[in-house]
């Protein structure tokens, strides 16, 4: 007995044959049907998961980039911040000095900060520069919130520097900037949400540099300064490439979802 078999090359890949007796054919055939849900639903989150893995993979690459940055810190002399021009894009974890005094009657508190999972403020004190009408913010480190937050906590400059050193860069991260910098705080010390060197200027009445020096932490007047970018175990570099090989194995999780449930099997009998 013959069986009939489809012409060469219009042969479809799914399709299967399998002979019983008699002279029926069994052929199982698959196609490809896409609902409209379900297919919307792809486009729409396929492109996000995978954006989601190439932006880990960004912020790994940016931790890398600030640790590196760090370690070259001596590598390059250090800036006078009184005299030499100071550019923000190349000035970050470049060491720096300065002369002057602190204006400690005005001091910032940046809130959300934290420090071995406890929850506090960077202190930032304007420093006046010699010889200049501009200052630059330093950040003097972490000090614990309190016993709440409707009570601040005292901030004060023991011992007047004439001179300090340290390094520069754009201070302690921030979250997404919801609202403005400062909305409903009055006084000082002002507690702040981020750093915004237009509305600070406003405040304080003189020009600022578009930097932050942070106090080594060899030199008094100041709070906990562990300076060195700290990333403990899972949380550095490797934790982001970690989240970035999850999200991109999501979209592929999806992709064969999406292919498997809309690839029906059909099955028919002919005969010769």
């Amino acid at each position: 007995m013959q069986y009939s078999r489809p012409a060469p090359g219009l042969r479809n890949p799914f399709q299967v044959e399998r002979p019983f007796s008699g002279s029926s054919t069994y052929m199982a055939q698959f196609r490809f049907r896409p609902g409209i849900i379900p297919t919307l639903a792809t486009l729409v989150l396929f492109p996000v998961l995978v954006s989601l893995g190439f932006w880990q993979l960004d912020r790994a690459a940016q931790k890398e980039a600030i640790l590196a940055a760090h370690d070259r810190m001596e590598e390059r002399a250090p800036l006078d911040v009184n005299h030499d021009r100071v550019d923000a894009d190349d000035a970050w974890y470049r060491r720096a000095v300065a002369e002057g005094e602190f204006d400690a009657s005005r001091q910032l508190l940046l809130d959300n900060q934290t420090h071995q999972r406890t929850v506090g403020y960077h202190v930032l004190t304007p420093y006046r520069l010699a010889g200049t009408d501009r200052a630059v913010l330093v950040d003097r480190g972490w000090i614990p919130l309190g016993e709440s937050r409707a009570a601040l906590p005292e901030v004060t400059v023991e011992q007047p520097l004439e001179q300090i050193r340290g390094h520069l860069d754009q201070g302690p991260p921030t979250g997404i900037r919801l609202g403005g910098m400062a909305d409903g705080e009055q006084g000082w010390p002002l507690r702040i949400q981020y750093v915004d060197y237009g509305e600070l200027e406003r405040r304080l009445g003189y020009e600022l540099l578009p930097v932050v020096l942070r106090l080594d932490a060899s030199l008094p007047g100041g709070y906990v300064r562990e300076w060195r970018p700290q990333h403990p175990t899972g949380f550095g570099p490797e934790r982001n490439r970690g989240y970035a090989v999850q999200w991109f194995a999501l979209a592929t999780a999806l992709l064969i979802i999406f292919v498997g449930v809309n690839l029906k099997r059909v099955r028919s009998e002919g005969n010769d």
